[in-house]
């Protein structure tokens, strides 16, 4: 997989995930923002297994896609 990180988004690494009942929950800044099931789990653990770092966020946003809109509810 090709690393892009241009404006340098990803340094801080913003995504984290976590495995639990057979789904994959991806987080960004602490929100949930994806839940993975059954097949799209498993090729996401298979896919995050092999890398780390910035490879591993740049995984991340691209699952999770596009998210954000603008019309978040920012929290308190």
């Amino acid at each position: 997989m090709q690393k892009r990180n241009p404006r340098g988004a990803l340094e801080d690494e913003p995504y984290s995930w976590k495995k639990a009942n057979g789904e994959v929950h991806i987080f960004w800044n602490g929100s949930c923002v994806t839940i993975l099931r059954k097949a799209r789990a498993l090729k996401f653990i298979e896919q995050i297994a092999e890398v780390g770092g910035i490879e591993a966020q740049l995984i991340m946003a691209k699952t999770t896609g596009n998210f954000k809109r603008g019309n978040e509810r920012s929290r308190k």
